[in-house]
C-alpha cells in the first residue's frame, strides 16, 4: 500500500485498516524479540515516571513535543 493510496481512504477506511494492522501484529508478536536495550530503556523511563522527574502526556502534546 502506497502513501496516495492511504490518503486517499475515508477517515473509517483508514481506521479500520490501522486496526486491522495492529490486530495482526499483535497476534505475531511472540515472533518478535525486543532489542537487547529495550528492557533498561523501559525500566529507566519508569524510574523516571515514579520519581516524578517524567510526567506522561498524551499522543498529539508527544508528537508537538517531537516535531520542535
Amino acid at each position: 500500500m502506497t502513501t496516495p493510496a492511504i490518503e486517499r481512504m475515508s477517515w473509517e477506511e483508514s481506521l479500520r485498516t490501522l486496526e486491522e494492522l495492529w490486530d495482526s501484529i499483535t497476534r505475531e508478536g511472540d515472533c518478535y524479540e525486543s532489542p537487547p536495550w529495550h528492557e533498561p530503556a523501559l525500566n529507566e523511563t519508569q524510574q523516571r515516571c515514579e520519581s516524578g522527574a517524567e510526567q506522561p502526556m498524551g499522543w498529539a502534546d508527544a508528537n508537538r513535543e517531537l516535531r520542535k
